[in-house]
């Protein structure tokens, strides 16, 4: 019913209109009880599916990436649809509105996005007042810095995310790879990076009981600089990776949309997003957790993923293109594995 209905009469709208719609409607159909009737059809329950990784125990290991409930407005009605975990933001530090309109764009053929959105949101205090309210869904906080920072005092913008967000998140993804923000990519670059993370780890092992702290990745570096990558995480001791976010690569794109600027995800980032995957894991010998994202519309596609290397996956793009039964077949498949 997804994709032979809902879908082609929302991709007759404006992208981030529908977006902000859908929201609405979701909203409003939890607020009639809808939200039994959304667990008892896409959520999978079993044991078989949970996972320990970072000291947290994560009910299945599809979750929904950062990008989607970036101000943590409905994080809990979006886990009544079977997401084992869900990450909010990008936040930053101060509210900010992006890039100018329009910024998000549909590449149908393609089954891709582009989205040049530039971490709109409403500022981390806001997040954490909506977070307060949270019983029993596993977080992840999305933090980057603002747009009017420059790169050499990005830190303090990351320090004040994290501390702000500490009590109310599960773990930390630490954003440097969204190529939206003028610069933020530079500071993926090895010396700006280990210092930016070993800043983050010298507080979050302060604490009397520590967060785990990830770190995002684009699929467009090197080989050399994954490798350097590598070498951060076992320097700084951070828990994990995710891989990938967004690409600037526009390969075998066919969509007259591929024009635009920004970061591009879904079906043309699948193969990618795997072999940075399978690179990180084969070259570091499994040293540190990969949570798989990029391109999944498919069971197989995840399958793929964990088969690579990865613990955890997330879904974005192909949630908007697949709808929620997505994440049922995904389950499934892993359990008719074992």
């Amino acid at each position: 019913m997804y994709k032979t209905i809902i879908r082609r009469i929302f991709f007759t709208f404006d992208p981030e209109k529908i977006h902000h719609f859908t929201f609405s409607l979701i909203r409003f159909f939890h607020k009639i009880g809808f939200g039994s009737i959304f667990r008892s059809i896409y959520k999978i329950e079993n044991t078989k599916l949970e996972r320990e990784l970072f000291g947290l125990k994560f009910p299945n290991p599809v979750g929904l990436a950062a990008g989607f409930d970036k101000d943590a407005k409905l994080y809990k009605e979006l886990s009544n649809f079977g997401f084992g975990f869900i990450e909010i933001g990008t936040v930053t530090p101060k509210p900010q509105p992006g890039n100018d309109k329009p910024r998000l764009f549909r590449l149908k053929e393609d089954s891709a996005i582009i989205n040049r959105m530039g971490f709109n949101n409403g500022g981390v205090e806001e997040a954490v007042e909506r977070l307060k309210s949270n019983t029993n869904v596993l977080i992840g906080g999305n933090i980057g810095k603002n747009k009017v920072t420059p790169n050499e005092e990005a830190v303090n913008d990351y320090i004040i995310c994290f501390e702000a967000l500490f009590d109310y998140v599960d773990y930390f993804v630490v954003n440097v790879s969204s190529p939206n923000t003028p610069n933020l990519r530079a500071l993926q670059e090895k010396k700006p990076l280990t210092d930016l993370l070993q800043t983050l780890q010298d507080r979050n092992n302060s604490k009397e009981k520590r967060k785990p702290i990830l770190l995002k990745i684009a699929p467009d570096l090197t080989d050399e600089q994954l490798l350097n990558i590598i070498e951060i995480v076992a320097v700084t001791e951070i828990d994990g990776v995710i891989a990938t976010n967004t690409t600037i690569s526009r390969e075998g794109i066919s969509s007259e949309n591929k024009k635009e600027m920004g970061g591009l995800s879904g079906k043309p980032l699948t193969e990618r997003a795997t072999e940075v995957i399978r690179f990180l894991s084969e070259k570091s010998n499994k040293a540190f957790p990969i949570i798989g994202v990029g391109g999944i519309h498919s069971a197989e596609d995840a399958l793929e993923k964990l088969d690579a290397g990865a613990s955890l996956v997330q879904l974005y793009t192909g949630f908007i293109y697949e709808g929620p039964a997505l994440l049922k077949e995904i389950n499934k498949a892993i359990l008719k594995r074992r």
